[in-house]
This record gives C-alpha cells, structure tokens and sequence, in this order.
C-alpha cells in the first residue's frame, strides 16, 4: 500500500510544481512590497504602480520592472518602448531600473503609457510576453491661480444697501485638485475697502457700505486668489475690477442764484424772451431733466418754459407791457425734476425756487392823439382865420416832449402848435361841403417820433344865395286877352 502511495505522489508531482512555485514567488514578492504600493502580478511580470514628481530638474529614479523568472543571474535583458522611452525615460537593461531624465510638468502631461519587454540573452528570446504600464506624473503646487475673465468691469447703482451683489471673479489653477490643496483658492480684497467685501471661497464681490455717485463714480478693487486654502508656501495670483456706480435720482434740482435780474422793453411783442434762469442737477441723464414753472405772478404777464437741451428755464412774456402803466414786476419760479421713482420721493419733498425782478425799458414811442379821429363843423363863408377845432396828443414816454402839429397838403385849414385848426381861406359849402384832413403829431425832441390822425370837417350851408330859376323863359301873351288869362312859355 505504501508502494501505491509512494507511485502516486510521484505521478502527480510535475503537475502540482508550477502552483507551488508561483504560490512561493507571490509570498515572496509580497513580502519585499513596500508600504503604499501596489503589487502586480501578471504573466510573470513583477513591478510596482510608479509615479514621478513634476518639475525635477535631474535624473530621477521611478521605480523598477522585473519578471517573476529572473534569477539575478544576469541572463535577461529588460527594454522599454512607447511614447517617451528612451527619451523620456530610460531603462537599466539589466536590473529594470526605471529613471526620469528630463524634467516633467504634469499640467502639459499627467500621464504616459509604455510597454515593457523582458528577452533571455542567451536565446534571443522573449522570456515574457510584452506588456502595457503606466507612469503617473505627480503634482507639486507650482502654478499661481489666474483670473481668465479679465478685464472685469461691473454696473451698480448708486446707494445700493449692503449685501448687494456686484459681480463675481473666477480664479482657475492648473494644478490637480486632488492633490492637498494645491488647486484650492480662497479670495481675498486687497484694495476696496470699506465699500466692498468679497466671499472667501465664491469670488462674489458685494456692497459693504452705500456709496454716493455724486462724491465718486467708480472704483478700482483690486482682488487676490491665493491657493492652499492660504496657507503658507501658497502661491496668488491678482486681478483689477472696475466698479462703475450708475446714477439714481436722489438729487433734486437747485436754483444756486436766489435772485435774478432781467429787462424788458416795453415795445417788445408777446412771447418774446426775456432771458433764462438756470437750476443744477448733480443726476446725470434723465434723472437730471427739469421743469420750471411760475410759482407766483398776480399780473399773469410771464411764463417760463423749459429748454430740453440746455435745461434752462426761458422766461417769456405773456401779455405786452407798458413802462407808463408799471415799469416793474416780481415773480416766483420753481423747478423740480422730470422724472422722480416713487421710492426716491423723499429727496424732492420740497421744490426749489428763486425770485425774479423784471425791469421794463422805457422806449421813446410816438404820440398819442386823445381820439381815433376828428369830426369838426364850420359854416360857410367864415372869415379867414376862424376858429375849426381842437386836436390833442401827448407824449406817452416818461420825459412828455413837446408837441408840433402840422396838417398834410391843406391849402384851406392850417394848425398852430396847440392843436388848434383854423381857416386860411374862405370855405363855400356849395363848392366842398366835407374835408378830410390828415393832422401830424410830432415830437418837438426826437422827430422820428410822429404819429397822424383823421380830421373831418363839415361845412354848414348859410342863405348866402338867391333863388335862381334853372333856365331863361319867354312868355307870350295874345293880345286881347283877358284879366287872368294864361301865359304861354
């Protein structure tokens, strides 16, 4: 029986060998495995999971590949091949040694993938089947955040409350976010405070204090990224944004001159200007459009209207004025803008307003006769020099001149310097029984000064004639004739 057992064993030994060998080699292997690495057993392959820091300027050495066969005895050749063999990396053809030699930057490349060939030198052969690793480029934290964005300009109205979103910056980083902190940013204001703030770990930049546009319309905040959450040996990097505050009407328009001064010339038409008054509006744009109005004119003879352009008020007459009459007027205008927001209505509770003195010119106008026209009457046959009529004009400006009259191409009237119309020449109602005068007043101190008016003059009839028949008669009578017989013509 212990024959039998002794054959069977024996039989089935070459079978069982290969397992026990691979189990040793696997023991083995995982003993000599360092800590954090990972072990790879495929078709006899041995080698480790290999990585390499970024930017190392010298030969590094990365890890090493080798086949489970290779019994240090010097008879297997080890080569690389792939992208960046030979170049890159490099080979000990003996050990399996595997080195950097050139300086890597895993922001260009993270990772490279190679294969491995393992040849028996005393036959030329391929003791392994080729196979397929991966070297992994490790990150150090050698970029600084950037800004992509840049330049940043922001629009904000003015007197925005606190906490009010402005804009938000991005900062990006190169480096691999899932080593440490490398690629972790936190955001910081370097200049902007007290009137911005800026959230740590978003970017957002938000009011932090109510600005006032008039005082200061924009803003420089300059923003830092720094990565590492921070910490020291943190890299950061910078950026400028341009905080632009737009204008709201929380302004009301002032007039800055309390009082104006303006003339008018008596002889000027209606709706005539007779200047402008003038209020300012720190808003800008429409927020800065204005209306005037009279306030307060008891003789309604002005009115102001608004120049959409310069926003000025122009004063216009309304009525025509007379120096005689008033030779001076005060009025009240006020102002206040377009177009107010109902929630901005507290800045213009109370409208601003000035007062106007308007000055009337004195213009040397013509005279005045007392009537439209004249009707004098006159009986016929009057001797040379009697008494017509009166005429009367006066000076209407302020210094009265002297009058002169004068009667336009009359050979039968004349008139002396008191208005008073006389006869020059007998008047015969049967040859004119009306005349029709025309009577110049002129100015004795300016002559270009005059001014006519119509005279009609009436002549009376007086029984100044005979009876006259029309025509020569013959009569005839027969003789014979009786008493009280007819006559013939």
């Amino acid at each position: 029986m212990n024959s039998c057992l002794l054959l069977l064993f024996m039989l089935e030994m070459p079978l069982l060998w290969p397992c026990l060998i691979a189990t040793e080699n696997f023991k083995t292997e995982k003993a000599k495995q360092p800590v954090g690495y990972h072990l790879r057993v495929k078709r006899g392959w041995v080698w480790n999971q290999f990585f390499v820091p970024e930017e190392i300027n010298t030969t590094h050495h990365i890890g090493q590949l080798r086949s489970d066969l290779d019994n240090g005895n010097n008879s297997f050749q080890y080569k690389l091949l792939g992208d960046g063999a030979e170049s890159i990396f490099t080979i000990d053809e003996r050990t399996g040694d595997i080195y950097a030699v050139q300086k890597l930057d895993r922001e260009e490349r993270s990772l490279y993938i190679l294969r491995a060939q393992v040849i028996d030198i005393t036959t030329g052969r391929a003791v392994e089947p080729e196979s397929e690793f991966v070297i992994r480029v490790s990150d150090i934290n050698d970029n600084e955040p950037k800004f992509l964005d840049e330049p940043y300009e922001a629009i904000v109205p003015e007197m925005s409350p606190e906490g009010t979103l402005v804009i938000q910056v991005t900062a990006s980083d190169a480096d691999d976010s899932s080593t440490g902190n490398h690629a972790r940013l936190l955001y910081s204001l370097l200049q902007g405070q007290p009137y911005f703030s800026i959230e740590p770990t978003t970017g957002v930049i938000r009011i932090s204090s109510k600005m006032d546009r008039e005082l200061q319309d924009e803003y420089w905040v300059i923003i830092q990224a720094k990565d590492m959450i921070g910490q020291p040996g943190a890299l950061s990097g910078t950026t400028s944004v341009l905080i632009k505050l737009s204008d709201v009407n929380d302004n009301k328009p002032i007039f800055k001159e309390s009082l104006y001064r303006l003339t008018v010339s008596e002889s000027a038409p209606t709706g005539t200007s007779i200047g402008t008054i003038m209020a300012y509006d720190s808003d800008i744009g429409e927020n800065a459009e204005m209306d005037y109005s009279i306030e307060e004119d008891d003789s309604q003879t002005f009115d102001i209207i608004t120049n959409n352009e310069t926003q000025e008020g122009i004063v216009i007459l309304k009525k025509k004025v007379d120096f005689e009459h008033q030779n001076h007027y005060g009025i009240r205008a006020k102002v206040k803008n377009r177009h107010v927001d109902e929630k901005l209505m507290k800045y213009h509770t109370e409208a601003s307003s000035t007062f106007i003195k308007v000055q009337v010119e004195d213009e040397d106008e013509p005279p005045i006769f007392l009537l439209p026209y004249y009707v004098f009457e006159i009986f016929e046959e009057n001797p040379h020099g009697s008494f017509v009529g009166t005429v009367s004009a006066t000076d209407p400006d302020h210094r009265k001149s002297p009058i002169r009259y004068s009667i336009t191409r009359s050979k039968v009237f004349s008139i002396d310097d008191n208005g008073t119309i006389i006869t020059s020449n007998l008047l015969d109602r049967e040859i004119n029984a009306w005349y029709n005068l025309s009577v110049t007043a002129t100015e004795r101190h300016n002559v270009q000064q005059f001014s006519s008016v119509p005279v009609y003059v009436q002549v009376l009839n007086i029984n100044d004639h005979a009876p006259e028949f029309s025509q020569y008669y013959e009569t005839y009578v027969c003789e014979n004739a009786d008493s009280g017989q007819g006559l013939f013509f």
